[in-house]
């Protein structure tokens, strides 16, 4: 039995924080609770989601402010101790915000909000995030973003491919982000970047579950 215990970091403007916190409570039947920005610690956690949405307005850049807040400097603690992390959209962006990943969100190459379903491959089923997927399998999954144009220099993409830190690609990159990245995970693969929105395609009702497998998988390597 998972002894997951899930926090999801709150932050103003937050709006995927309620789906993450249906997904683990509800549907894994995962102890969660929910983390306010300001809070000074993340107590007994061991799994810290930081949700999709648009945190402070997404002034000065995305996730550039968050990565300040109060809660962040446990979270930073947390995750270079080898905690879990996982940042899903606005998430992904306070992770490289912080430097948890390596690597930044731009605006997407055609300047717009694009909110669709996506195909996307998995292409390392060997992490704590992932293994409950087929190596190369094809799975759908919806994004929701303006800046998620993921851009690293030659170096970093070169050390991120080298060390199978990609998780996971697009089949038809809906943002211009290099190599076709869709998600990334740091080099001790305790830490999970994301744009796309597992916790909206968890539920059976929805008629797809291609998300549930990832979350799964992180509840339930927490023994």
């Amino acid at each position: 039995m998972s002894k997951a215990k899930v926090g999801i970091v709150v932050f103003p403007g937050s709006n995927c924080d309620h789906d993450a916190y249906y997904v683990f409570k509800d549907i894994l039947k995962v102890d969660t609770k929910f983390l306010w920005h300001k809070e000074g610690n993340i107590n007994d956690r061991n799994i810290i989601i930081l949700p999709g949405g648009f945190s402070y307005g997404d002034y000065l850049r995305c996730g550039a402010v968050s990565a300040h807040s109060n809660l962040m400097n446990d979270v930073i603690r947390f995750a270079n101790k080898g905690g879990i992390v996982i940042g899903i959209c606005n998430g992904f962006q306070v992770l490289c915000e912080t430097k948890l990943l390596p690597g930044i969100l731009l605006r997407n190459n055609n300047l717009k909000f694009v909110c669709k379903t996506v195909s996307l491959k998995v292409e390392n089923n060997k992490s704590i995030f992932t293994g409950y997927y087929d190596i190369k399998e094809d799975i759908d999954i919806p994004i929701a973003h303006g800046e998620g144009n993921y851009f690293c220099d030659d170096v970093t993409l070169t050390e991120l491919i080298g060390n199978n830190q990609v998780l996971l690609r697009y089949n038809d990159n809906p943002n211009g982000s290099i190599y076709d990245i869709a998600g990334i995970q740091n080099l001790k693969r305790n830490v999970l970047g994301m744009m796309p929105h597992p916790e909206r395609v968890s539920d059976s009702i929805l008629g797809n579950t291609d998300g549930l497998r990832l979350l799964q998988c992180v509840a339930e390597s927490v023994m």
